[in-house]
C-alpha cells in the first residue's frame, strides 16, 4: 500500500475535479481503495482531526446512526483521520462505530485533498462526496472544509447523493 505518488496541494479539491486515488488502512488493518468504493455508489470523505474528541464524535455517531439512510440512496460513508489504526479501532470500538474509519497517518490523503492543517500536523474538518464518472474514474461532486468546531450539516450532504 503506498500513496506516495499523491501530489500535494495548497487549496481544497474542487468540485469537477478528479478524485486523487489511494489506499488506506481501516480499524481492522484492512486495506480500503477509492477506486473499488466508487465502482458501488457515491463515496462520502468525513474527514477529521482527532479521535476521542468532541465535534468529531458527534459527526462519526450521526453517521453511524444514519448509516441506512446512507446506503439507501447507495453511498458509502467513511471517516478520514491521520490517527493511527489502532488509535481509530479502540474508538470505534468504544463507541460502536459502523462505519469504516481510515487512517491517513502519513497525511498523504489530507494533503492531495487539499485539507492538511499544518499547524496541528493533522486534517481539517472537511467533507468530499464522491460519483463515478462516465469514465469510471471518481470525479468531486462536492467539497467543503469546516472549522474544527464546525460539525457536517448531515441532511444537506445526504440530499446532493443520487
Amino acid at each position: 500500500m503506498s500513496n506516495e505518488s499523491l501530489a500535494a496541494r495548497e487549496t481544497l479539491i474542487g468540485e469537477g475535479e478528479v478524485a486523487p486515488g489511494f489506499t488506506l488502512l481501516t480499524t481492522t488493518r484492512s486495506e480500503w481503495k477509492l477506486s473499488d468504493a466508487i465502482k458501488k455508489g457515491d463515496v462520502v470523505l468525513c474527514f477529521f482531526p482527532f479521535a476521542f474528541t468532541g465535534v468529531c464524535g458527534t459527526e462519526m455517531h450521526c453517521i453511524s446512526k444514519e448509516l441506512a439512510n446512507w446506503t439507501a440512496k447507495g453511498a458509502q460513508v467513511v471517516g478520514v483521520s491521520c490517527d493511527s489504526t489502532f488509535t481509530l479501532g479502540a474508538w470505534a470500538a468504544a463507541e460502536g462505530y459502523k462505519h469504516a474509519l481510515l487512517s491517513d497517518q502519513h497525511r498523504q490523503v489530507c494533503r492531495a485533498y487539499g485539507l492538511y492543517w499544518a499547524d496541528m500536523n493533522t486534517t481539517h474538518r472537511g467533507t468530499v462526496v464522491i460519483g463515478q464518472s462516465a469514465d469510471g474514474k471518481g470525479k468531486v461532486r462536492f467539497s467543503q472544509s469546516r472549522e474544527p468546531k464546525d460539525a457536517m450539516k448531515f441532511g444537506d450532504i445526504l440530499a446532493m447523493i443520487a
